[in-house]
């Protein structure tokens, strides 16, 4: 198989959710067969669930085998030399008709020591939301280990948790150790650290088709919980035609390029760059091919692209490691 650089898009990895509904279908495109569809994995080396070339030369081939080929034109210098072959990252989208369960996420530390894993870092990006759609992300108050658990015993783990009113354009950080759950009527892009590591603490007692409750983690959460308030939304620039910064941390960063009209890029190879389309449509050209995307794609643009057109009308999500 010849191997080739361009921006590359991946086979949605489409996973049916307990909380899923249809709306990635329907605002998104992609080729859900399940009403209760809950996500669309863009971007994966999960084991398990590694994506596939969905474009271009490579089609057909899994991401790590493109990376493999090539790693430092894919992932870029500084990348490479951090991370190896492995792709830290992990893209997604999520629809919630209903209430995800109430779980938190392991830092690094505590991931590697339980489940050789990276820990789970991620931000969300809202979508599209419902009248008074809502998230809940961390404590109202600071809190401890024994109000978690006497909480989680009379079930009034709901009332000592903050709850935000969610929007369209709104973005929130979460941090390992933030207790979270997305609420029903929301669709959101997912950045995260490449883990599928999850404590799930509370489900509202619901029940599958098969009238079973989802397995819980209360115990495992106990030591992974961060008890202090935090603080999660993201304020950032809206300025046309510009990579406006939204999150800058260890693990990525992310910024926001609401495009109208055209855009040109010169970058230093240092790191690839992925852009989720949230809105509307655009092009690449990279001087060797033009791309068309719209509304709920996801690109890959190797590193080794170091200059490149940004052509449309469009909300886009950028990312990349610094």
């Amino acid at each position: 198989m010849v191997f080739m650089l361009y921006p590359m898009q991946f086979e949605s990895i489409l996973k049916e959710r307990i909380w899923g509904g249809q709306k990635l279908n329907t605002l998104l495109n992609k080729p859900i067969t399940s009403e209760i569809t809950g996500e669309s994995w863009e971007l994966s080396t999960v084991k398990g669930d590694i994506s596939i070339v969905a474009n271009g030369e490579n089609k057909g081939m899994p991401l790590t085998e493109v990376i493999e080929a090539a790693p430092e034109a894919i992932l870029g210098k500084s990348v490479h030399q951090r991370f190896g072959t492995d792709f830290p990252l992990l893209f997604k989208y999520l629809d919630a008709r209903e209430d995800l369960s109430i779980q938190v996420h392991p830092n690094d530390a505590l991931a590697k020591k339980r489940h050789n894993s990276f820990g789970k870092t991620e931000m969300w990006y809202v979508m599209q939301a419902d009248p008074n759609a809502r998230i809940i992300v961390g404590f109202k108050e600071k809190s401890s280990p024994e109000q978690y658990l006497t909480s989680l015993k009379d079930n009034s783990i709901i009332s000592i948790l903050d709850t935000i009113e969610a929007k369209k354009g709104d973005v929130f950080f979460l941090e390992t150790g933030t207790v979270h759950a997305i609420g029903a009527g929301l669709v959101i892009a997912e950045i995260q650290q490449t883990s599928d590591i999850t404590y799930r603490i509370y489900d509202f007692d619901r029940k599958d088709a098969n009238g079973n409750t989802r397995e819980l983690h209360v115990d495992l959460a106990l030591d992974a919980i961060n008890y202090d308030v935090v603080q999660t939304q993201k304020q950032y620039a809206r300025t046309p035609n510009q990579s406006n910064p939204v999150v800058d941390c260890p693990y990525f960063t992310t910024n926001f390029i609401p495009l109208d009209g055209k855009k040109q890029v010169a970058q230093d190879g240092d790191s690839f760059r992925v852009f989720m389309c949230t809105e509307g449509s655009f092009s690449l050209d990279t001087g060797n091919g033009h791309y068309e995307y719209s509304t709920g794609d996801t690109v890959l643009l190797p590193a080794a692209i170091e200059s490149y057109t940004m052509e449309g009308k469009a909300t886009i999500l950028e990312i990349y490691i610094s």
